[in-house]
């Protein structure tokens, strides 16, 4: 039994430095966008705002990813749980052969995790330029 524990222990770590990564993308995106689009302001230009955006999307696209494998990695844990003794190998390859649900990148892209998050973002930044554009 204590081989499975060690085992589930390794794999929960990696489960929570990918939470932990995640956690730290998002506070990154709101802080680089924020400062972006006062920096941008400062110097001019409408085109210039329209930089912020791309830090934006690619933390998106980063976070997604992390999430991606913080999935996989869970779907790893319940198929180590329901391992007997004798079949604790300490694998750590999180693709698995038969994934339970959707598991891809597209869906973790529009997860409601990222949704709720990214689109305020999306729609703030808009909404400054906006108004930049209109002053």
């Amino acid at each position: 039994m204590q081989a499975k524990i060690r085992h589930l222990e390794m794999i929960q770590g990696v489960i929570a430095r990918m939470a932990s990564n995640s956690f730290a993308l998002k506070g990154w995106a709101v802080t680089l966008v924020t400062a972006l689009i006062a920096l941008l302001h400062t110097v001019g230009g409408t085109v210039h705002i329209l930089i912020a955006y791309i830090p934006l999307l690619s933390f998106w696209g980063l976070d997604s990813y992390y999430l991606l494998q913080e999935k996989r990695y869970r779907e790893l844990y319940d198929k180590v749980r329901e391992l007997s003794e004798e079949e604790i190998d300490f694998c750590m390859n999180a693709r698995l052969e038969e994934p339970r649900g959707c598991m891809g990148f597209l869906s973790c892209l529009v997860s409601n995790t990222q949704l709720w998050f990214y689109l305020p973002l999306v729609f703030i930044s808009t909404a400054v330029t906006l108004i930049i554009c209109l002053c």
